[in-house]
């Protein structure tokens, strides 16, 4: 039988997946420096929950000038990576940041695609512009007024632009500061196994998963994501097979048994 809509989402927020309506980027960007802080205070991967609010909230590891501010940051950062090792992707994304420091910034924006549905609905805006093809924050807000007609006022649609465009320039796809300028970004073998990684839970087999959302962000033709994710199968991260056109691709560091029965439910 075929999952409706909602049980499908349902099954994927085992995972860590959101689709809350709404998302961060109404208040914040991706706020990738203060991951990056966040990680270096509470430097263990099997740091808890409790860890990374003790860490913002008691020892004020991100320079938060008020309590206030500390909570509201907290916040922020849980909903968009979860913070939590029991969250799938979370721990799967401190498993390669750990490995792939060059691909920090691609890395984020991934989990925080999946989590944040304002971010995600602007992939086809962003997608869609050729290389050195300027945008403005009144063009994407235009852009989010008709995907969202009436929803936000005109103030709010400003902030989430300038907020939107910056954890997409922060992910290697644009430059500038006010006008932002379209740049191809630069993936890793760590951001393209995560992104590979991210299309399995979501269902994609063999070649299929090199023709979802999540490699789509990475701004490469298949042939390199294919070479990057033979470099993370090299370095053992995954296990990439290929023979002729048949590929197989798995995940042995990243999915417990309880999530790996979830997948075959999926299935």
């Amino acid at each position: 039988m075929l999952m409706t809509t909602n049980s499908r989402q349902e099954s994927l927020a085992q995972f860590g997946f959101s689709f809350e309506r709404g998302g961060v980027h109404l208040a914040r960007s991706m706020m990738l420096d203060e991951l990056g802080a966040l990680f270096q205070t509470a430097s263990d991967p099997a740091s808890s929950l409790a860890d990374y609010q003790r860490a913002i909230i008691e020892e004020n590891c991100l320079s938060k000038r008020s309590l206030r501010s500390r909570q509201l940051t907290l916040r922020h950062l849980k909903s968009l990576y979860c913070l939590d090792p029991q969250a799938t992707i979370f721990r799967a994304l401190r498993y390669f940041w750990q490995r792939d420091t060059d691909g920090h910034g691609l890395l984020a924006f991934l989990i925080a695609y999946s989590r944040d549905s304002i971010l995600r609905s602007t992939a086809p805006f962003v997608q869609k512009l050729r290389p050195n093809e300027s945008v403005t924050c009144p063009i994407l807000e235009a852009f989010l007024d008709e995907q969202q007609q009436g929803r936000f006022s005109k103030e709010t649609l400003l902030a989430a632009s300038q907020r939107i465009l910056a954890s997409w320039t922060r992910a290697g796809h644009f430059a500038g500061r006010v006008r932002k300028t379209r740049t191809i970004a630069k993936p890793t073998a760590g951001a393209c196994a995560l992104a590979l990684f991210l299309s399995y839970l979501r269902g994609a087999r063999g070649q299929l998963l090199f023709d979802t959302e999540y490699m789509r962000i990475l701004d490469c033709s298949t042939d390199q994501a294919i070479e990057l994710a033979e470099s993370a199968s090299r370095r053992g991260w995954i296990v990439f097979k290929r023979i002729g056109n048949v590929i197989e691709v798995q995940f042995p560091n990243l999915l417990s048994q309880q999530e790996q029965e979830w997948v075959r439910e999926q299935s």
